[in-house]
């Protein structure tokens, strides 16, 4: 009757007033009461946790050429990530994403400055997976990898990397829980082939930041049960999305190990363009003087690629792709990630005033070569 009442303050007045009658009347109710038997897997003691996994999370910086400078010996950019000590001679999970187009690849262990080279070993970009082979260190802690399959909705996790590129030495943790599995989702990449379709995924509620892809997210026993990929972000005109982030089950990731460990780039090869863009905004259009008020305004083209070879440059705004409509940059991407090397499709832009419409046969987008240091 004490619980009763209790709820019934704290919903109004009306039913605080029935609770109060209930009290009062002659017959009783019993209530029983059994032990908590939930099995949601809680964080108990987050300090042992971390004690067994930080060892083995590493910071990651990759340099590669940036699409803007349409060449190989052009200006450089720097993508930070994360990655996870798979075993003591030193191999090492991390995203595709992370060291896709890298020339050099360097990692800092936890706990030191130093940044030793690594190679790329193999990767899989229709997962977002890669392994690489890191040099110098020989005393190295593996990580623990869990059973994905076995996690349920609410359990507690941890992700844990390089967030913001705040410190190479000493990775940011967030915790909460599993929000969902089975997740699909189109993420965006900062390469110049665009998005990438990922399925199975697990949905956290723990923070995840740009440096954290390729880190792991781990159980209440310190076990990686999938890579930290994604996190979600608001479009104009919706309410700020918090803390929907995304990661890759460490059982996708365990069935792709052999695949990876043989070298090279497994998986169905994805079309390429070969162009950097960016939307079209008031502040674009002044700048370039468009016509266009809105599409993918083209910025950087490789040299070579499909673009280049059909007369594409710097300055057009693409409107239209292989028949769906182009408002923005993310719809380009998302475009070209629907279509296969070899296919023969229009496009449609602006140059200038002038609409002008281009047949080109796209490529297959280029991948880091195994060895890249």
């Amino acid at each position: 009757m004490l619980i009763a009442a209790l709820v019934g303050a704290a919903t109004g007045m009306g039913v605080g007033v029935g609770v109060a009658a209930a009290i009062h009347a002659h017959d009783t109710t019993t209530i029983k009461f059994s032990p908590n038997t939930s099995v949601f897997r809680r964080m108990n003691n987050v300090q042992a946790v971390l004690a067994r996994i930080l060892p083995s999370v590493v910071a990651i910086q990759a340099f590669g050429p940036s699409c803007t400078s349409g060449s190989l010996s052009g200006p450089t950019q720097f993508e930070k990530g994360t990655g996870m000590i798979l075993t003591r001679s030193g191999e090492i999970l991390t995203n595709d994403h992370v060291i896709a187009n890298a020339t050099q690849i360097k990692v800092t262990l936890y706990g030191q400055k130093t940044a030793y080279p690594a190679t790329l070993v193999g990767t899989d970009p229709t997962y977002d997976v890669a392994l690489l082979q890191l040099h110098g260190p020989t005393t190295l802690r593996a990580v623990s990898l869990g059973d994905s399959s076995a996690i349920q909705v609410g359990d507690d996790v941890l992700a844990i990397g390089n967030a913001l590129a705040l410190s190479q030495s000493t990775p940011s943790v967030t915790e909460g829980i599993i929000s969902a599995e089975g997740r699909s989702i189109e993420a965006g990449r900062d390469d110049c082939a665009g998005t990438e379709s990922l399925t199975g995924l697990l949905q956290t509620q723990a923070a995840i930041n740009s440096g954290n892809s390729g880190g792991p997210l781990v159980n209440s026993a310190g076990q990686v049960i999938g890579m930290n990929t994604a996190a979600a972000t608001s479009t104009a005109g919706n309410a700020p999305t918090q803390n929907v982030g995304f990661a890759i089950p460490i059982g996708t990731i365990k069935s792709l190990l052999s695949g990876l460990t043989k070298g090279g780039e497994t998986g169905p090869p994805k079309a390429f363009l070969g162009v950097e863009v960016v939307s079209v905004t008031p502040a674009e259009r002044a700048d370039w003087g468009l016509t266009a008020t809105s599409g993918a305004l083209v910025v950087g083209v490789f040299p070579g690629a499909p673009a280049t070879l059909a007369g594409i440059g710097v300055g057009d705004v693409i409107i239209s792709f292989a028949g769906h409509a182009i408002t923005t940059d993310v719809s380009l991407t998302v475009a070209v990630g629907t279509t296969h090397p070899g296919e023969r499709v229009t496009v449609e832009l602006y140059r200038g005033r002038a609409i002008m419409t281009i047949s080109l046969v796209l490529g297959t987008k280029p991948a880091p070569e195994a060895g890249t240091s």
